[in-house]
């Protein structure tokens, strides 16, 4: 079993920065982590994913270049680094587990989920 714990989302202005946390409890259960987003109406959104054990990072086009997803093993947190943001970034953010894969895009491959945590960016 798995439990994910987000924190740091917030309001923001369009250009400005947030940097997204997951704890995970559990984390030997699973391969990989991933950042999806939702808003009213929408389906949920891939973001990013990382894998815990290679080097493999993967990310939405939409967040190329502006978004960084990371790890810190020690600490079973993974993190998104968000940068450049958009108004269109505003959404309800949510960390996610899989118990297989390198980071898929699906979020149907993910086993676990977070509360997730709201960011709103204001133009």
């Amino acid at each position: 079993q798995v439990q994910l714990v987000e924190s740091g989302g917030g309001l923001v202005q369009a250009g400005g920065s947030l940097r997204l946390s997951c704890a995970a409890s559990g984390r030997a259960s699973s391969s990989a982590m991933g950042w999806f987003r939702q808003t009213p109406g929408k389906e949920r959104e891939f973001v990013a994913a990382i894998s815990w054990y290679f080097v493999s990072t993967y990310y939405a086009d939409s967040v190329t270049g502006r978004f960084t997803i990371s790890r810190d093993n020690a600490k079973n947190t993974v993190y998104l680094q968000m940068n450049s943001l958009k108004p269109e970034d505003t959404a309800v953010y949510y960390c996610a587990a899989t118990k297989s894969g390198l980071g898929p895009r699906d979020a149907v491959d993910y086993d676990y989920w977070g509360q997730g945590t709201q960011v709103t960016v204001s133009s």
